[in-house]
């Protein structure tokens, strides 16, 4: 494929990355974020001539998702950036891989969680962290969820249709 499919393609790696951080240390993902996912979407879309009913498939397992992330949202289990970003994640992903996305998100969400728990017990209130690193020792605080969606995106993604027919 061409060098622009390449760099368009890189979106996807760099964009679940930055959400990642930015979650991290803010516990905010900028809509801009989910945004240069679903116009790197279509680009690559356009650029590599995807047919429309498996562009169809891949919209409409991203609206799926975004209708449970959503539901998430309202029930305050999820946050509304963790909702977009996973849905922006699983239009990259297709109907071949949307099951093995959410497992995958689901199992670093858990990992994630635990890891922070212990890190609230273990680690005394008293040592001098970063705001970013205290807002995380908060108990009952938010879990930046952002880096379990970017984990699980980024560990599939280079078995993705869209991966291997531009780097194979």
């Amino acid at each position: 494929m061409t060098a622009l499919a390449t760099l368009i393609l890189m979106i996807f790696p760099v964009s679940m990355a930055f959400a990642a951080a930015n979650d991290l240390f803010t516990m905010k993902i900028p809509n801009r974020i989910s945004l240069a996912l679903v116009g790197g979407f279509v680009a690559i879309a356009v650029v590599t001539r995807m047919p429309l009913e498996t562009f169809g498939i891949h919209v409409a397992c991203a609206f799926c998702v975004l209708a449970l992330t959503f539901t998430l949202f309202s029930m305050n289990y999820l946050g509304g950036g963790d909702a977009k970003l996973m849905a922006a994640g699983a239009l990259w992903m297709g109907g071949a891989h949307i099951g093995e996305f959410l497992a995958f998100v689901t199992i670093f969400g858990g990992a994630l969680s635990v890891l922070i728990l212990g890190y609230r017990r273990m680690i005394p209130v008293s040592v001098s962290f970063p705001p970013w690193a205290q807002r995380l020792h908060l108990a009952g605080g938010p879990i930046p969820y952002g880096i379990a969606i970017a984990a699980g995106g980024l560990m599939l993604f280079p078995a993705t249709e869209l991966f291997l027919s531009i780097m194979v």
